[in-house]
């Protein structure tokens, strides 16, 4: 990403060649945009719940007409494999129409009583949404902050990653299209119009990011006591019992800690194995990693592609380089790559004192270390201060009572971390503040306004 005075350009990453371009949001304009969504939330509040819906449903043909065009922008300009993106974008718009109907349904009223009393609780708008979206799913997470917030009777100004905002571009104008004047508007910048949206007369601010930019703006909203549901980033732990099956654990540590690039939120960034098994499990690991394509997302045969860009490269080969003057073993990869390319690495003879092991490395890096038990696991599970994602391999019943002594907000037993329909994104510790999904994070979007009466 490259900024002019009124142009931002954006380039793909496994080429360098330039993708497309959007103007640039003057951050002295960041007020009046603001000032607008205000003006044009009054009316967007005042219709129905049902109304709002089923204006909100008509962006389903207009995504599905787009979905092949945007998918392949996708892959241009974030990197990750073209099947990848099809499934970022396809899943997002195969589960829309459900997700509407879970978010009035958690907004709908809800009615209490006791001897004396009937009390009635509102989810009423909280009014202008700041929503500030990553680049690793520059579609799939709008849909997670925008749409919650829209359905709710918000107006909301978007501001899409500076390394994708193309995609961020696409996805908005489909709302912008059935959507009235100003209830979305989106603008386009760095650090500047971040900062200056935070600061702006927003009622509520929903972020998905870094730890260190969730903790700014934080800062700043608290300032003026704003409403904040942060997403942020993680260390994921992933523990292997001695009774897991090795080649289900080997299949699920590969690709949770190399997928889009380990450029995920939840990608597994340290593995505990316990002694028992360690050798074959690093065995059936190594086998998968080497087998691993890395190259251009737009080719078929690619199964990893590039890191979104040189900053981010350097950020994780220094920190495999640091790992390695302090003892660490490569047990695979490691091997120079041009461009924004990173060889997927495993790394064995791991400590806690290695920045590696503490710090979020947001790329393709598996850490390994053997354990002696499940109890010397937990401990070194907990110890950071994330608790995003985290998955537990083995027996089911041993698993889960395994999974409840971890600190992170969801835990999967023999898969990933991802629930059920209908259950919330949520992070512990410093990877999340507030939430999003599910009935209890669609509600985050709102003002709880409690009516009570004498029950008659």
């Amino acid at each position: 990403m490259i900024t002019a005075t009124n142009e931002m350009t954006s380039f793909n990453p496994a080429t360098g060649e330039p993708v497309g371009t959007v103007p640039v949001t003057p951050v002295e304009e960041i007020d009046e945009i603001v000032a607008r969504s205000r003006t044009a939330q009054e009316a967007w509040a005042a219709r129905t719940l049902a109304d709002r819906v089923e204006i909100l449903r008509k962006a389903v043909p207009l995504m599905k007409e787009r979905q092949e065009l945007m998918a392949e922008q996708l892959t241009a300009e974030m990197g990750k494999p073209l099947k990848e993106a099809n499934g970022e974008i396809g899943y997002g718009i195969s589960g829309y129409e459900d997700e509407l109907k879970e978010i009035a349904e958690a907004l709908e009223p809800d009615r209490h009583e006791d001897d004396n009393t009937t009390s009635t609780l509102f989810y009423d708008p909280l009014g202008v949404c700041a929503a500030i979206t990553p680049w690793n799913f520059p579609f799939l997470m709008p849909m997670q902050v925008v749409i919650p917030a829209l359905v709710a009777g918000n107006t909301v100004v978007m501001k899409p990653s500076e390394e994708t905002p193309l995609t961020g571009q696409a996805f908005a104008e489909i709302f912008m299209d059935i959507l009235p004047t100003d209830v979305l508007q989106i603008i386009h910048g760095s650090d500047d119009q971040g900062k200056a949206l935070v600061k702006s007369d927003v009622n509520l601010i929903g972020f998905v990011g870094s730890r260190a930019a969730g903790q700014h703006i934080l800062s700043t909203a608290g300032a003026d006591l704003k409403r904040v549901v942060l997403e942020l980033g993680g260390k994921d732990p992933m523990i292997v019992l001695k009774n897991a099956n090795i080649d289900d654990a080997a299949d699920f540590a590969v690709r949770n800690s190399f997928r889009n690039c380990g450029q995920v939120c939840v990608s597994t960034e340290r593995i505990y194995v316990e002694d028992d098994i360690a050798d074959d499990f690093e065995k059936a690991v190594l086998e998968r990693t080497a087998a691993l394509k890395v190259g251009d997302g737009a080719l078929e045969e690619t199964t990893i592609g590039p890191m979104i860009s040189r900053e981010q490269k350097d950020h994780v080969i220094a920190q495999l380089e640091r790992a390695k003057q302090q003892g660490a073993t490569v047990a695979c990869g490691d091997t120079p790559a041009d461009g924004n390319f990173v060889t997927p690495t495993v790394l064995t003879g791991l400590s806690h004192e290695m920045e590696i092991m503490r710090d979020e490395t947001f790329g393709p890096v598996a850490c390994i270390v053997r354990v002696k038990d499940d109890k010397e696991a937990v401990s070194l599970a907990n110890d950071t201060p994330y608790g995003l994602g985290a998955a537990v391999f083995g027996e089911t019943s041993r698993a889960a009572e395994v999974a409840r002594q971890l600190t992170a907000g969801m835990i999967g037993i023999n898969q990933g971390c991802g629930g059920a329909t209908g259950t919330p994104w949520v992070g512990a510790q410093q990877s999340g503040y507030g939430y999003h999904s599910g009935r209890d994070g669609h509600r985050q979007f709102t003002q709880v306004r409690v009516l009570s009466q004498p029950r008659s």
